[in-house]
């Protein structure tokens, strides 16, 4: 018999996802190489998904114009992880970034492509610590209310 147990996006789940994030995210020139990860991820994943980014020259993950792009995620990311205990602004926060992701008509499927990638490359950086069902649960809000 298997049993599944889904989790909620509760209070202690957002503080452990804000912790563990600002952990593995960590801080200068480590951003940068997390960053890299990432996307290296989500393009192992999905090669046809560079095509998404010719405006900021996805072909070459090394060039500055990909590397701002890279810096702009992470950025936004790290302000929707900090905003996770406080709902109110976290929905205004995610509404503009569904407004801006919507104007780029990204197909919803890579947005499950750039979770899965970052649920590849945050354990990586954390080891052990890493809490799957609080990340599941709290990323999908995040996500959720980009991709909406």
């Amino acid at each position: 018999m298997t049993v599944t147990l889904a989790q909620e996006c509760g209070m202690l789940q957002r503080i452990k996802v804000k912790q563990q994030w600002a952990s593995a995210y960590g801080a200068a020139a480590a951003r940068e190489d997390f960053g890299e990860a990432i996307w290296k991820a989500v393009f192992a994943q999905s090669p046809e998904s560079v095509s998404l980014f010719t405006r900021v020259n996805g072909a070459n993950p090394k060039s500055p114009e990909f590397k701002a792009h890279v810096a702009r995620v992470n950025g936004a990311l790290d302000m929707s992880i900090s905003l996770l205990d406080n709902p109110a602004t976290l929905s205004a926060a995610l509404s503009h970034l569904n407004s801006a992701h919507k104007d780029r008509a990204i197909p919803s499927n890579y947005y499950d492509v750039f979770i899965d990638s970052l649920h590849a490359v945050v354990p990586a950086a954390l080891g052990r610590c890493f809490d799957r069902a609080a990340w599941n649960a709290c990323s999908s809000v995040i996500i959720e209310g980009i991709r909406q």
